[in-house]
């Protein structure tokens, strides 16, 4: 008996993409598009999680920002040559545990994608959220630890559970750098500073800030 998956119609496949694309973001809706067209270019049977984030990296400044410099030069390294290194493998292969056909058209989503897409939009929603953005497709691309995106991750000495957790605490590179966040610096729930603004931090070993109260004053 054929799967319960590859007994649904090309019209309802479709459909279902239609009204996704309607919860992304403009900016995230022309990253899926990207990745697409990446896709037929390389002649790729289907778009990937690892057509995504390279689409992501390209064109989501917010998602550079979770990670260093460093990492972002090393991943789009490794993604630049999937069409003549170790991603020739990929072509031969469905991005997925196995119960899905393979389907020829190019400008089809892998499951692991459509899966991550859908997981975005859900991402979305609990924060409040009418759209999903780019960061939220990228939170729920390293959830699947088997996604090519992942692997490409790995091969990039990111560390997945740190960058999962830096994107959830609503934090970046450059927020970790700077030391740690006070309590009035913490960020809601979507991913928005707070109005009030920072307590201003003091390297170790500087002098007061201007105008304030020293000692027996």
């Amino acid at each position: 008996m054929p799967p319960r998956h590859s007994q649904r119609s090309a019209a309802e496949s479709g459909e279902h993409r239609t009204h996704l694309d309607a919860r992304l973001t403009a900016e995230l809706a022309a990253v899926v598009a990207g990745a697409r067209r990446r896709a037929v270019r390389d002649g790729d049977r289907q778009t990937d999680t690892a057509h995504l984030l390279h689409t992501l990296l390209e064109s989501d400044a917010e998602v550079r920002a979770v990670f260093d410099g460093p990492q972002v030069a090393r991943l789009l390294g490794y993604l630049v040559q999937r069409a003549i290194g170790y991603g020739l493998r990929w072509q031969s292969t469905v991005e997925d545990s196995g119960a899905l056909p393979v389907l020829c058209e190019p400008q089809r989503r892998s499951p692991a994608a459509a899966s991550a897409l859908t997981a975005a939009y859900g991402r979305a929603v609990r924060r409040g959220a009418a759209r999903a953005r780019g960061l939220d497709l990228l939170a729920a691309i390293l959830t699947d630890p088997e996604s090519r995106a992942v692997e490409v991750l790995v091969r990039a000495g990111v560390d997945v559970a740190s960058l999962r957790a830096r994107i959830e605490a609503g934090t970046t590179v450059e927020d970790f750098a700077a030391g740690p966040l006070g309590p009035e610096e913490t960020r809601g729930g979507d991913g928005a500073w707070p109005t009030m603004l920072p307590s201003p931090r003091v390297p170790p070993g500087a002098g007061p800030l201007p105008g304030a109260p020293t000692a027996g004053a």
